[in-house]
């Protein structure tokens, strides 16, 4: 017969179930990250205190206090069924009033029953819990209500204490019932905050990616200081467009799944390539690809770096096959004074104007499969550290006639500079 032994990993993992299972009661597919952790927090909150509500009144009732032990008892039983409500409901609002105003009332029941402050060892710091719990799971105006709630029953606490009269209790039961009120009280409330800021960091570095990916880190930063047009200028940048070759046809023969995976196995194998040389993914249009170098940080090998990134994609492509499809792709690259920026309202874009783009796009749209096209601006820029075969000039519209060169690779002296 097979036997069940415990071990310490397993024991490890109590916790993390708890946490996880807190995490299920009362949730709802459509609820935001920000809801999820509030119904976790109260779950955890009301739920986890049961022990300890549980242990008070076993022990007020052990030591000759009938009505003190009859209100933690209360909380015992109503809490699991509340609970069980709020599972079959949903409804955080309710849940959260009912458990907050019990929270806050029977610490100070408690406390009348064993005679005043003194006597019932500062009881009535339990109910100091629903104003904190309130500032984490509920708009911070409504916490106010809570506050001087708390506040009132202190004050009435203080006016009707003469009038009590308290069960006895021995001196040093008071004394130890002070020190585990006072530190269970401070246990929870760091444990609280401790979860509560937790999540909230992990929720604000998943936020801080996700704008990342989509903005530059010094725009999302001038985004989040202040929400407003933002454009600059850059002297010297260099822009490159990649497109397919025959798209449109091998397109139609391909159903829509099957074109959003190959062209995502595309883009991700060429993001590895921008991220290598720390270029700026500019966006994808179809089956276009757009880069930018020397925005929106400067740098003075914005050229070459991008030729460099130019001869990997070329090369990333034909030595293997995507969606089990050889492709082919035109890539075109200009250099030149750009415009660079976010502007609009809603779904921000990092995007570049002005004839540098326009031409950068030219290039590649007039360029040839498997070649890397470039102008005399981003050629002069090169010419020293790869090799470069003048094509004549080509009809560009709204530019005339154009040289163009294509890169046929580096310089036999540049390349040996980098492998060594």
């Amino acid at each position: 017969m097979t036997r069940f032994v415990p071990h310490v990993g397993w024991m490890s993992r109590g916790p993390a179930r708890l946490l996880a299972w807190a995490g299920r009661i009362g949730t709802d597919p459509a609820d935001s990250n920000e809801t999820v952790l509030q119904k976790r927090l109260a779950v955890l909150l009301c739920v986890g205190t049961l022990p300890l509500t549980a242990l008070w009144s076993a022990i007020y009732l052990a030591v000759g206090a009938p009505w003190a032990a009859a209100i933690p008892a209360f909380y015992t039983i109503f809490t699991p069924i509340n609970t069980a409500f709020f599972a079959w409901t949903r409804n955080l609002a309710i849940y959260r009033f009912t458990q907050l105003l019990t929270i806050l009332i029977l610490p100070f029941l408690v406390m009348l029953s064993l005679g005043g402050f003194r006597e019932s060892s500062v009881v009535v710091l339990w109910a100091a819990l629903c104003p904190l719990c309130s500032l984490l799971l509920e708009e911070p105006r409504r916490t106010l209500l809570w506050i001087v709630g708390f506040v009132i029953l202190l004050a009435v606490g203080a006016l009707v204490e003469p009038e009590l009269q308290p069960p006895g209790l021995p001196s040093w039961f008071v004394t130890w019932f002070f020190v585990l009120n006072v530190g269970c009280v401070i246990a929870i409330t760091f444990g609280l905050l401790y979860y509560f800021v937790g999540r909230r960091n992990f929720f604000e570095q998943r936020s801080e990616m996700l704008l990342l990916n989509i903005l530059p880190r010094e725009i999302s930063e001038a985004l989040k200081a202040e929400q407003r047009t933002i454009a600059a200028q850059h002297d010297a940048a260099s822009i490159l467009f990649a497109d397919v070759v025959d798209f449109t046809p091998m397109a139609a023969g391909m159903s829509a799944l099957q074109l959003v995976d190959l062209l995502n196995e595309v883009f991700q194998c060429f993001d590895g390539l921008v991220e290598t040389y720390q270029l700026e993914k500019i966006k994808t249009i179809g089956d276009c690809y757009m880069v930018a170098s020397g925005v929106p940080r400067s740098r003075a090998d914005h050229a070459s770096a991008l030729v460099e990134l130019a001869l990997d994609m070329r090369r990333a492509v034909a030595e293997r096959r995507f969606g089990d499809r050889a492709l082919s792709f035109r890539i075109g690259i200009n250099s030149g004074p750009v415009v660079a920026g976010v502007i609009g309202r809603k779904k921000f874009i990092y995007d570049l104007w002005g004839e540098t783009v326009n031409m950068a796009s030219r290039m590649e749209s007039h360029g040839q499969g498997g070649t890397i096209q470039i102008t005399r601006s981003t050629y002069e820029l090169v010419k020293h550290q790869f090799d470069c075969e003048p094509r004549g000039s080509i009809e560009v519209k709204g530019a005339g006639l154009t040289e163009i060169w294509h890169v046929t690779g580096r310089v036999r002296a540049h390349r040996h500079g980098l492998s060594a």
